[in-house]
């Protein structure tokens, strides 16, 4: 069986990080932002707290001692994966900016290409 290719940002690594402001720029929550929540780079996908909500159907578990009491059941609503191509970073004045990668003193840090405005 072949390898499966990685995919393309996997290998330089993501320029949208937990925690990052981002607005939806395609797809059913278009226009909304939110904050990361967190990412996955091997898939290129980013999760956005209260968007792309998907709801999950699920049985209760059966009790005993190996089961959690906590576990919950019914219909269960969380965020979904959103492709890191529909989302756009916002900059410190909410308006949504390309993301450039500046290497200066041995530190990688980056720039809002909209305004010029260093992220971290």
């Amino acid at each position: 069986m072949p390898a499966r290719k990685a995919a393309s940002s996997s290998r330089r690594g993501m320029k949208i990080r937990s925690g990052d402001q981002v607005r939806v720029i395609s797809g059913k929550d278009r226009g909304k932002s939110g904050r990361v929540m967190r990412t996955e780079p091997r898939r290129d996908r980013v999760y956005v707290e209260g968007l792309n909500m998907i709801k999950r159907h699920t049985r209760p578990q059966q009790s005993g001692p190996s089961a959690t009491a906590g576990q919950l059941s019914g219909v269960i609503e969380r965020e979904g994966p959103i492709h890191i191509s529909n989302v756009m970073l916002l900059d410190d004045k909410g308006q949504p900016t390309r993301v450039r990668i500046e290497r200066g003193e041995g530190k990688r840090s980056r720039v809002a290409v909209r305004s010029g405005a260093t992220i971290d």
